[in-house]
């Protein structure tokens, strides 16, 4: 799915980026978003600007290989991320990169999170691949990242952040918030002394209510035998 609606697109970008900032999953500048066109033209976050305080004039809208069309603004550093998963899957519509603290603190781990700590995490996340660590802004950072948008939801970034995509930018921004609940449960888990998964005949189920949902990206995570 894409926008067939410029302004609603515009709209959706600075309503994510208010969300973002209010629930602290970016801080100063941090973060960017991003909304594809049925064109395939692009509209996307500014650099050096806090998400939670964006105006729809500071919004950038480029083509599929990042010439500007509109705004007077800078686009953001990591714009070549937001282009290069768009190529790889053209169904996509919404791509939000931030550095949510528990998903950011497990992506310095430098490995996937594929644990079904709940319900919710097995049918709307599935697994969340990490993408090897490249410098913030980089062509292998878009590479290392782009790679994962086909199969899975989002990914984490190694010792960066995380990414999440979907239809449009609030399906992008709901997957954000499932990550970064998931972390936290988990982190929660390990306080308790066990991180206790759903078993794999709960998982078999799971499989039935996501197909029901219509949801065929993700993986199965690991459950408990």
């Amino acid at each position: 799915m894409s926008y067939t609606s410029h302004e609603q697109a515009k709209k959706d970008i600075l309503e994510a980026g208010r969300r973002l900032y209010a629930r602290g999953y970016v801080a100063a500048n941090d973060g960017n978003i991003s909304a594809r066109m049925e064109d395939g033209t692009v509209w996307a976050t500014p650099t050096g600007v806090s998400k939670g305080f964006m105006t729809e004039d500071m919004l950038v809208h480029l083509t599929a290989d990042g010439k500007v069309l509109e705004g007077s603004w800078k686009v953001s550093s990591e714009i070549a991320l937001h282009l290069a998963v768009y190529r790889e899957n053209p169904s996509l519509g919404g791509l939000v990169h931030s550095h949510a603290p528990a998903g950011t603190a497990f992506a310095s781990q430098g490995r996937d999170f594929d644990m079904a700590v709940s319900i919710e995490t097995a049918v709307q996340m599935g697994v969340i691949p990490c993408a090897p660590y490249a410098v913030t802004g980089s062509p292998k950072l878009a590479e290392n990242a782009a790679v994962y948008c086909k199969e899975y939801n989002g990914c984490l970034l190694e010792h960066h952040g995380v990414v999440t995509w979907g239809k449009d930018v609030e399906q992008a921004l709901f997957r954000t918030e499932c990550l970064e609940h998931t972390v936290i449960m988990y982190e929660h888990m390990l306080g308790l002394g066990e991180v206790r998964l759903l078993s794999e005949e709960q998982l078999d189920e799971l499989d039935t209510v996501r197909a029901k949902f219509g949801i065929t990206t993700g993986g199965r995570p690991k459950g408990r035998a």
